[in-house]
């Protein structure tokens, strides 16, 4: 007999299809809460087998549907979040067992770091070779996979290979390269290619983000094949990056407040002349830029998209300060594209002006981006509001005596000046290799 989730399982599955015939369309409202409500019961299914650190994590994850994904799920990292990505017409063909092992195996991609060791290594391999590689090390792990998954019983018959269980990725990766040149195949899948809309693809922020996921998923029970995955994701283990730092920042702001008669002051309820207080719900935000320092363009420019980024679940309004020792230039910004183009005009650094500027309006939060060097103590003390300084990646660390708040180090990104040895980069990193496979 078909169950109740079958039936609202084919029953989205035929919008679904109507919805394909209008792909101008955009997905309606009621389609998308519906559907997102069948992945709570998948979710729920998760928590109930006792996989509740998939469950956790998945909690943790923003959610999309994209009918344009060539795989019934995908994943990537956007506005300090991990994004999980669903294509109703593949997911909903699956048995709510392979739905879950569809869910395991993003999330174990993630737990890998392959979204940025992918990215690495494509200067050295083929999409195809790199794409199977990083399957066979993550299904090894799964039971109930979709069809069309990558198996090592599979590529094993393909290529007529003897490839090895619970190998890393780079094992696998270099023997598949080989066989792919020897049968000179032309065929270049990149199931993953939803991996190049991350907006951040740097290994020690991803692994930092990633890490706190882990340690709020690890409120349920951790499977024993991941538990040597997670140790290596602790391994060096350093300070909050900064996006995160921000993020975790903005969680504290409260908009200013403004006067209302429709409520009474809680400190003295029975003046009735006095008025009460409402939350305005609007976090305004200054960014400086000191454009004297040796901070490039595209430095700011990935900056400032990242703060757009972790700024967005909040009503804010983001003002830029372009400053040397004055402020030279102020203007809003809601997107990227309202950035302009740095002024020319730059003499030496000065912090004050900038704390004078944000002690006379309603700042909450201060993102001071510079190189560093500057007074050795303000002239002004900052009031109301908190302080992140960013040091540029060319920079060194902050003059002040006193930052007045957290100073973090931004990491340095490849400019145009500057060339990048691909022989400098590395290609190791951590898979799910010698571990015995559990039951999920």
């Amino acid at each position: 007999m078909e169950t109740y989730f079958e039936k609202q399982t084919q029953a989205l599955y035929t919008e679904a299809i109507e919805l394909l015939k209008e792909t101008e369309k955009e997905i309606p409202e009621d389609f998308r809460k519906a559907f997102f409500k069948l992945i709570d019961q998948v979710n729920m299914s998760l928590m109930e087998e006792k996989n509740d650190f998939y469950s956790y994590f998945l909690i943790q994850m923003d959610r999309e549907i994209r009918l344009d994904l060539e795989y019934y799920t995908g994943v990537n990292f956007k506005g300090a979040h991990y994004v999980i990505y669903f294509n109703p017409l593949l997911f909903l063909n699956l048995t709510l067992e392979q739905m879950k092992s569809s869910i395991k195996h993003e999330i174990h991609h993630i737990l890998s770091l392959h979204l940025v060791r992918a990215k690495e290594l494509k200067e050295k391999y083929s999409s195809l070779a790199i794409d199977r590689a990083m399957d066979i090390v993550v299904n090894q792990y799964l039971k109930d996979l979709p069809p069309y998954a990558t198996t090592l019983e599979q590529i094993n018959v393909k290529y007529d290979l003897k490839l090895k269980p619970y190998e890393p990725f780079e094992y696998y990766v270099e023997k598949l390269q080989i066989e792919i040149d020897l049968s000179e195949q032309t065929e270049e899948e990149d199931m993953h290619a939803i991996w190049e809309e991350s907006e951040v693809l740097d290994e020690k922020l991803l692994r930092d983000f990633t890490e706190k996921f882990v340690e709020a998923s690890q409120k349920g029970k951790v499977p024993t094949y991941l538990e040597g995955l997670l140790n290596g994701l602790k391994k060096n283990k350093e300070e909050l990056p900064w996006q995160l730092y921000l993020k975790q920042l903005m969680g504290t702001v409260e908009g200013h407040k403004k006067k209302t008669r429709m409520r009474r002051s809680r400190r003295q309820p029975d003046r009735l002349d006095l008025r009460g207080e409402l939350r305005a719900h609007r976090a305004e935000i200054a960014v400086a830029l000191d454009i004297s320092g040796s901070m490039s363009d595209e430095e700011f420019k990935q900056a400032i998209k990242e703060v757009l980024g972790i700024v967005r679940s909040v009503n804010y309004e983001i003002t830029v300060l372009e400053c040397d020792d004055q402020i030279r230039r102020i203007y809003k910004v809601k997107s990227e594209k309202d950035l302009k183009e740095r002024n020319p005009i730059r003499g030496g650094t000065k912090f004050t002006p900038v704390f004078d500027y944000a002690n006379q309006h309603k700042i909450n939060v201060l993102i001071y981006f510079t190189d560093g060097k500057g007074e050795e103590k303000l002239e002004i003390v900052p009031r109301g509001y908190r302080v992140l300084w960013i040091i540029s990646g060319r920079g060194d660390k902050l003059s002040l005596k006193e930052p007045y708040g957290k100073v973090k180090k931004l990491s340095q990104i490849a400019v145009k000046e500057v060339y990048l040895d691909m022989n400098d980069v590395r290609a190791d990193g951590y898979s799910m290799n010698n571990q015995a496979p559990g039951i999920l």
